[in-house]
C-alpha cells in the first residue's frame, strides 16, 4: 500500500508539473491576445473601424496611429526574465518583487502557503496555487531556489 501511495504521489506530481507548464503557455497566449485587442482597438478608433466617411473628394493624410504600450507578458515578453548576474529586482513586476521580498525576509525556506498569507490572501487552494506558480516561475528562471521539500529560499 505504501509503494502504491508513493508511486501515485509521484505520478500526480509529474502531472501537476505538466499542467503548470500548460497553464504558463495558456497565460502567455492570453497575454498575446490581450495585446492584439489593444492594437486592434487603437486601429479601429483611428480608422473608424476601417471605414472611410462618405463624401471625401481628396484623400486626407492618415492619422498617426497611437503608440501601443505593452508591458511584460505581452507580445511574447516574459513576465519573469531569466536572472543573470548583476540583475536587480527592478526588472520584475511589483507582484513578483513583493514575493521576492517576502522570501528574502523569511528566517528560512518558505512554503507557498506562507507567502500567500504574507500577501494577505486566504489559505485556500484557489488563493495559494497562483502564488505557488509564481514561486516556481521565479525558481525556474533563477531568482529563487526550490528545495527538495518544495520550499523556496533566495538564491
Amino acid at each position: 500500500m505504501l509503494t502504491w501511495t508513493i508511486e501515485r504521489r509521484l505520478e500526480l506530481a509529474k502531472r501537476a508539473e505538466l499542467l503548470r507548464k500548460e497553464l504558463g503557455e495558456l497565460k502567455a497566449e492570453v497575454a498575446g491576445l490581450e495585446a492584439a485587442e489593444v492594437v486592434f482597438g487603437q486601429w479601429a478608433e483611428a480608422t473608424g473601424g476601417g471605414r472611410r466617411p462618405p463624401g471625401i473628394v481628396s484623400p486626407e493624410p492618415e492619422p498617426e496611429p497611437a503608440a501601443v504600450t505593452v508591458g511584460p507578458g505581452a507580445g511574447g515578453m516574459r513576465v519573469v526574465p531569466d536572472r543573470v548576474e548583476g540583475m536587480g529586482l527592478e526588472v520584475l513586476t511589483s507582484e513578483y518583487r513583493r514575493i521576492m521580498e517576502i522570501v528574502a525576509g523569511a528566517d528560512g525556506p518558505v512554503m507557498a502557503k506562507d507567502v500567500a498569507l504574507a500577501l494577505g490572501r486566504e489559505a485556500t487552494p484557489a488563493k495559494i496555487e497562483p502564488v505557488r506558480g509564481r514561486l516556481r516561475k521565479l525558481a525556474d528562471r533563477g531568482w529563487l531556489v526550490r528545495t527538495a521539500s518544495g520550499r523556496y529560499r533566495p538564491r
